[in-house]
């Protein structure tokens, strides 16, 4: 087994077993190599930010978070595609940009082939103008997303008027309750 496969092997084997942790000497056993290579490996996965973790002193190990990461997904090219397509239309400014730019890379380099290049293609074809959204607000709607957190957002448009889609959504309810009622 190379050791590209055998990274990919660590991170299942640890998963797998999550949340026991596992010794090197175990993972060196079932992999058929050294508990040096065992070591080695697990260093080079923690530092390209796989969430692995050692626990020290009697019944410690190596373990993985399973609700860090997700398993391994299997796609279809046309979902994959889709995928890509849709995390390029991300623009800058919009929350998650960054995890979508770093998911569409994944994603890319995953795919191989004739769909491989046909993603490229089409994710090439989509271009978002840039928005004059500040950073501070993408952050706060990222933050409420994350902490299931309710914003109020209001907007001034073009003409210089100020939104307030609150009073818009109760008018728009009532006009309905009251269209509803003369019916």
């Amino acid at each position: 087994m190379n050791r590209t496969a055998r990274l990919y092997a660590l991170v299942e084997e640890l998963r797998a077993a999550a949340p026991r942790p596992l010794t090197v000497a175990v993972l060196a056993a079932r992999f058929e190599v050294s508990t040096r290579t065992v070591q080695r490996d697990l260093q080079a996965l923690m530092q390209t930010g796989v969430p692995v973790r050692t626990t020290p002193g009697r019944g410690g190990g190596w373990s993985i978070d399973p609700a860090t990461t997700l398993p391994p997904m299997h796609f279809t090219a046309d979902e994959a595609s889709a995928l890509a397509v849709a995390l390029a239309a991300t623009g800058a400014s919009t929350p998650y940009a960054g995890a979508a730019r770093t998911a569409a890379q994944k994603i890319a380099a995953s795919m191989t082939g004739p769909a491989s290049a046909a993603a490229r293609e089409l994710a090439a074809r989509i271009v978002t103008l840039p928005s004059p959204t500040d950073s501070a607000v993408r952050a706060a709607v990222e933050q409420a997303l994350s902490s299931n957190t309710v914003l109020r957002l209001s907007y001034v448009d073009a003409a210089g008027c100020e939104s307030d889609p609150w009073s818009a959504s109760i008018r728009s309810a009532s006009a309905r309750s009251a269209s509803q009622k003369s019916t």
